[in-house]
């Protein structure tokens, strides 16, 4: 049996784009010569190359293929999540199971606990998907999952020794995402570490040095804001044309 993490790039995403492009290029040849065919067949060549977009990013985040960014990225976040033996760790917004299942594996004497909405726009990934995949990896006696809400987690203050997340908080509709990351760290014990990976640009997250000087006021230690767009995960062309300009880990220890 083996892991089955999807990827990130929705073939439900590609497919409906190209089925724009097609509707679009038909109507543009049933329709005589006006502005509304010169407009159809000007949106009919930008949703072909949204559509190719897609594709490249499909082949690039895809497990089996060349690049394999994501395991690129997950490999990278898990190997800076440490838990006490004994400890637990939790995952924001853990898809298909793929970044708990890394930590659990890189943490055997530890627990992972995995939560996702699972909404709708990754209609393949699932709870039951998560279990299957550490079945596969042998660490489903180690990890656990179930259905949460990263504004509001229901775990209390001090719960866990180390939180991590990958790519989630920039896909949630928020004016205050940093206040996202301090309800994440709300349920860090003392002592605790994080290692929250996502794209930190001005425009989705605000100041971000501001932020990491405000956790050290607030006597975190160790904080520091990592880019993974120039080098660490991606090259910085392949973060500019994939949308990923931005991306840094921010860690620390509370």
């Amino acid at each position: 049996m083996k892991p089955n993490y999807k990827n990130w790039m929705p073939k439900g995403m590609i497919w409906s784009f190209a089925a724009a492009t097609t509707v679009c290029l038909t109507l543009s040849f049933i329709i005589g010569l006006s502005w509304l065919k010169i407009i159809l067949l000007v949106l009919a060549f930008i949703l072909a190359l949204v559509t190719l977009w897609t594709v490249l990013m499909y082949r690039a985040f895809s497990y089996d293929g060349k690049r394999q960014m994501s395991r690129q990225i997950i490999d990278g976040v898990a190997d800076l999540v440490h838990l006490p033996d004994g400890g637990k760790g939790l995952d924001v917004g853990c898809g298909s199971g793929a970044l708990t299942i890394a930590v659990a594996k890189r943490n055997p004497n530890a627990f992972m606990t995995g939560i996702d909405r699972w909404g709708a726009e990754y209609a393949s990934f699932s709870k039951r998907l998560c279990e299957d995949n550490a079945l596969a990896e042998r660490v489903a006696y180690r990890t656990s999952f179930a259905k949460g809400d990263a504004l509001k987690l229901n775990f209390p203050d001090g719960t866990f020794d180390a939180v991590t997340s990958n790519y989630v908080y920039h896909n949630i509709p928020s004016r205050d995402r940093q206040a996202i990351l301090l309800e994440t760290l709300r349920v860090l014990r003392k002592g605790g570490t994080f290692a929250i990976h996502d794209i930190f640009s001005r425009e989705k997250y605000g100041n971000m040095q501001a932020f990491v000087n405000r956790l050290k006021d607030m006597g975190y230690e160790r904080v520091e804001l990592i880019p993974t767009d120039s080098g660490r995960f991606m090259s910085s062309w392949e973060a500019r044309w994939m949308a990923l300009k931005g991306s840094a880990i921010i860690a620390g220890k509370k």
